[in-house]
């Protein structure tokens, strides 16, 4: 089976692309194991994340992770806890920057929120898609988006789920530089490669110190987001949802 991910070491410095164009770098279940083996296993002073153009990520492939919104006869029961390639990230000491070079939306607006820093393409996008599936966001969208633009804004995107460019997400705090679309991967390389050049156990104690003072409890916060989607992914809304998406049509919900 082919890696959905390439992995390249450029010095102290790994390069993490999710290598799935033709579904605009869509995550399936390998994509996700990937990720988590890919995170937990470098041994690099500094982690670049981004994808293939035309996308940085879609999110999940909404065919294989959510069964194109057929769930009646194959209800769907999520363990309560943390994902794993979640629990890589967050855990990770190493500092995580993500290279986001067009749309991150879903799963991929969560996997930049994970990431420490963001560097951002003219031609990025952000959205938290997740509520026009039924369904609640995952841990970073609660833990890190409010943190980052304020609650009232963090709702607004939450509530309504819509795309946002990357001027707006400059402005509002999302990421604090946007640069050509050419420069992205130069840009986030040099940051990386400066970060690697500084003392690595410092860097990875100041880390963990961010995550003691600012992160909530992300096992316990990734219970919760588990729980509620098994009970989500089993409405009618989240069928509607996946479906209308599918059919390319306006979604009509009825709160079941």
């Amino acid at each position: 089976m082919d890696s959905d991910l390439e992995v390249r070491r450029d010095g102290f410095v790994d390069v993490i692309t999710i290598n799935r164009p033709e579904v605009r770098n869509a995550l399936r279940f390998q994509t996700y194991d990937e990720l988590e083996a890919a995170v937990r296993n470098s041994d690099a002073r500094a982690i670049v994340i981004t994808g293939t153009d035309p996308a940085f990520c879609s999110g999940d492939d909404v065919r294989e992770v959510m069964g194109g919104g057929d769930r009646a006869d194959r209800p769907v029961v999520v363990e309560p806890r943390l994902t794993p390639a979640a629990g890589a990230l967050l855990s990770s000491n190493i500092p995580l920057i993500a290279a986001v070079n067009g749309a991150a939306v879903g799963w991929g607006m969560e996997l930049a929120m994970m990431c420490d820093l963001r560097v951002v393409s003219e031609r990025a996008k952000f959205g938290e898609l997740f509520v026009l599936r039924g369904l609640c966001t995952d841990v970073a969208g609660i833990g890190r988006l409010a943190q980052l633009v304020g609650r009232e804004t963090a709702a607004e995107l939450l509530f309504t789920g819509d795309v946002i460019d990357a001027a707006t997400a400059l402005s509002i705090g999302l990421t604090s530089r946007v640069v050509a679309h050419d420069d992205l991967l130069p840009t986030a390389l040099d940051l990386a490669h400066k970060i690697a050049a500084r003392p690595p156990l410092a860097v990875a104690k100041i880390k963990d110190g961010l995550r003691r003072a600012l992160d909530p409890d992300w096992e316990s916060l990734g219970s919760w987001v588990s729980s509620s989607l098994t009970e989500l992914f089993r409405t009618e809304d989240h069928r509607e949802g996946v479906r209308s998406f599918l059919e390319r049509r306006e979604p009509q919900f009825t709160g079941r």
